[in-house]
């Protein structure tokens, strides 16, 4: 059985999308990068609803990298639905975001996800977290069976 990595990114900041995606396409992880712009679309995309409902692809990525401040609906109420579905409760998850507060790192762990990363603001440390990302979720990590 070949395994086909993809990546689901969920960012709303254009400049933290396009420096995410150039990065994870530099080193080459990644068959198929996905992104919604807010938590709806995340929702709809990993339960094939509203806009998403006829998708190609696998069922589900490899691994979802989250952003929590997300318009719509929050990262943290994604995070929450997500753990509550069957389908999804083993999906890796890694809340990937500007926020600094320990509120934000203490209820994406509460509710499930596998990582809490803050995005550095210098952008060669952006580069080298989202690489050390890609590296350890797409190619490290073993998954669950599905």
């Amino acid at each position: 059985m070949t395994i086909i990595n993809t990546l689901l990114l969920v960012e709303d900041n254009l400049q933290d999308e396009v420096l995410t995606l150039r990065t994870l396409r530099k080193i080459n992880l990644a068959n198929r990068i996905d992104v919604v712009r807010d938590g709806q679309q995340a929702l709809d995309y990993l339960f094939r609803e509203g806009e998403f409902a006829g998708r190609d692809g696998p069922d589900l990525p490899t691994a979802v990298l989250l952003d929590i401040g997300l318009p719509r609906v929050n990262g943290l109420d994604v995070l929450r639905k997500l753990r509550a579905d069957p389908r999804t409760k083993r999906l890796p998850i890694v809340v990937f975001t500007s926020s600094d507060e320990d509120r934000d790192r203490l209820k994406s762990y509460d509710n499930g996800a596998n990582s809490f990363v803050r995005k550095p603001l210098d952008f060669g440390e952006f580069a080298e977290t989202v690489s050390r990302l890609g590296v350890y979720w797409l190619a490290t990590n073993e998954p669950p069976t599905r």
